[in-house]
């Protein structure tokens, strides 16, 4: 979960937002806390775009390339699927196909490093967000339509892979056993046990981080499940 306050950096087409970009494995929710905007998607079902507003909550699964809109002060809840893998790699930009080759290309496009001054980590954000437009425009515009896209989903793919062993154990440590463990809960119901519930915890917690150059905004991050 994260706060975002989504960018008003002004793009080419006149918009105002962050950075288009792909889950490949997690679904994603907004719950619309503040201000006014928009959510354009891309899917092999066409485009769309989603007005939001206070009290709005917008979901899209994997596959989905969606930039965020800003049209005035835009504040939004992130919810996102499976643990941390989208702060792991799951997300990847809407870069031209030439930025998408290899991971060590990608990265050199994509990586804001965490110890440069607050003025270059926006520099660096602005421009890979807009270099992830130009991406999302040719996506767009593409004769061949969902091909296109798909070809962009199998260069995605292909970037991450070498991390698919290390998200298989985040799942399978985090979302797979959360699962899990509501199941073994529904069996000690169905026996009539009750001991799990004297396990009962409360928890609360502030931002890890403040600010952090997001690729909708500027995020505040919490770290707990």
């Amino acid at each position: 979960m994260s706060h975002l306050c989504v960018y008003d950096w002004p793009a080419a087409d006149g918009l105002h937002g962050g950075t288009p970009h792909v889950h490949l494995v997690c679904s994603e929710a907004y719950v619309v806390t503040g201000g006014r905007g928009a959510v354009q998607t891309l899917t092999t079902s066409g485009y769309e775009v989603t007005p939001l507003v206070p009290g709005t909550v917008a979901r899209f699964t994997p596959g989905t390339v969606h930039r965020l809109v800003n049209e005035g002060g835009l504040r939004i809840t992130v919810l996102m699927q499976n643990s941390g893998l989208p702060e792991a790699g799951d997300a990847v930009l809407t870069l031209p196909p030439e930025h998408l080759t290899d991971p060590e290309t990608y990265a050199a496009a994509t990586t804001i490093p965490a110890d440069a001054p607050e003025a270059e980590r926006e520099r660096i954000a602005r421009a890979r967000r807009d270099l992830a437009l130009e991406g999302y425009r040719r996506l767009r515009e593409a004769a061949d339509g969902p091909e296109a896209l798909a070809a962009f989903h199998r260069a995605a793919a292909a970037l991450v892979r070498p991390r698919l062993a290390e998200w298989r154990e985040r799942w399978r440590n985090g979302a797979a056993a959360a699962a899990a463990a509501t199941g073994e809960q529904l069996d000690r119901l169905e026996r009539g046990e009750t001991s799990h519930l004297a396990d009962a915890v409360v928890r609360s917690e502030q931002p890890s981080e403040h600010g952090r150059f997001g690729m909708c905004g500027r995020l505040d991050v919490y770290r707990g499940g």
